[in-house]
């Protein structure tokens, strides 16, 4: 007998593993995944390593342990350092210790963080160029501010109080003194704080910090000149809620700008004879100090203005400065009339004058700038009216 030839209705009852009767045989089933293990560390890392809000919170802590330590070795070596006497040598020893405290606890933090220390803003390929160029803006927007209190009759000159000799002497003392300012100030809020916020802080984290500044100022016995803290915290809701919603890749820069100026506002705070408008000014020129982070690519232009703007007030010009006149400053100054545009105690940035003054310097800033950070950050303000139209 011939073979009998499977029929193609046998074919297909045979199904896919060639057994009649038992049909096509279904797909097989998705394997089940094991149950999802807890795991808590999203909590403390994510795409770019140790989350931004544990990095800064680890950077602060690290540098107030730092700085218990070093005050003490300090104080030990040079007892003098206890009498806070405002002198450039009594300033030049008391400000290297804050500085050396955040160089240790960025570096370890930059060790934690697998990165190098220039990442928080201080890479630059024209560090030279940025640096003088904040000298001459600084020093030039001090002056401009004087010479306005002067010709408005809230600012009087006297003779010089220095010859050259000690003039030269107390120029250079000065200088140091408020390089090392400027590298501690901008090496916190703009270098490493503002760096490492942008990383990922949002709208409502930032909101956070700025709400627990506020709350730390009405806890305070005696702040000075809060309202300054207040008035530039409550500033940059409106702009940083809408930059938020807007959902511009540019918006946890802003944000850390924000939050970093009102922390900067409320660490001035801590200085006798600050005014209102000065602590405002004081939040103001840290946004400005922030943009040019975002113009310049890095804080180098921000320490050269800070330094400038300190040693111009201090000694150039004499004039006083949170309170307090430098011994062995160039001319001597007294402020006259009503403290709203004398600024008072606090000096010339005390005065109501140094708000639209400072806003000069910000455009200025924005004008000169040929810098890539420029034409990004120019790109993100042109797309914002389409993407809040959005």
């Amino acid at each position: 007998m011939e073979p009998q030839t499977p029929s193609a209705q046998d074919e297909r009852t045979r199904g896919s593993a060639g057994h009649p009767l038992v049909g096509p045989r279904d797909p097989a089933p998705p394997e089940r995944p094991f149950p999802p293990v807890h795991d808590s560390a999203w909590l403390f890392t994510g795409d770019d390593g140790l989350r931004c809000g544990w990095s800064a919170l680890l950077f602060v802590a690290l540098y107030y342990l730092l700085l218990f330590v070093l005050d003490i070795v300090a104080i030990t070596i040079y007892p003098h350092l206890a009498d806070n006497i405002f002198s450039p040598v009594q300033v030049l020893i008391s400000e290297s210790v804050p500085l050396t405290a955040i160089l240790i606890a960025g570096s370890v933090m930059a060790r934690i963080e697998q990165r190098r220390l220039a990442d928080y803003n201080l890479a630059d390929t024209r560090i030279a160029r940025h640096f003088f160029t904040g000298l001459f803006s600084g020093f030039a927007t001090l002056s401009l501010l004087v010479a306005v209190l002067a010709l408005g009759g809230w600012l009087h000159f006297s003779a010089a109080s220095l010859q050259a000799g000690p003039a030269f002497k107390y120029g250079i003392l000065w200088a140091g003194a408020f390089l090392l300012v400027g590298l501690f100030e901008e090496g916190s809020f703009r270098c490493y704080l503002l760096s490492t916020l942008t990383r990922g802080i949002h709208f409502w984290w930032s909101l956070a910090i700025v709400a627990v500044v506020c709350l730390l100022l009405v806890a305070s016995s005696n702040p000075n000149g809060s309202g300054g803290v207040f008035l530039i915290a409550a500033l940059g809701v409106v702009p940083c809620g809408l930059v938020h919603r807007s959902r511009l890749p540019s918006s946890s820069f802003w944000q850390a700008a924000w939050a970093t100026s009102t922390t900067f506002a409320y660490f001035h705070t801590n200085n006798n004879g600050e005014n209102s408008i000065g602590i405002f000014a004081a939040g103001l020129v840290g946004f400005v100090f922030c943009v040019s982070v975002r113009v310049t690519g890095s804080a180098w232009w921000a320490i050269g203005c800070h330094t400038a703007w300190d040693w111009s007030e201090t000694f150039f010009y004499g004039t006083p400065d949170s309170g307090l006149v430098a011994p062995g400053h160039l001319l001597t100054t007294a402020p006259v009339g009503n403290t709203l545009w004398s600024g008072g105690t606090d000096g010339p940035e005390g005065s109501l004058i140094a708000v639209p003054v400072i806003l000069l310097l910000l455009l200025a800033l924005l004008l000169i700038g040929r810098s890539r950070g420029m034409r990004s950050a120019h790109a993100s303000l042109r797309d914002l009216p389409e993407h809040l139209s959005a």
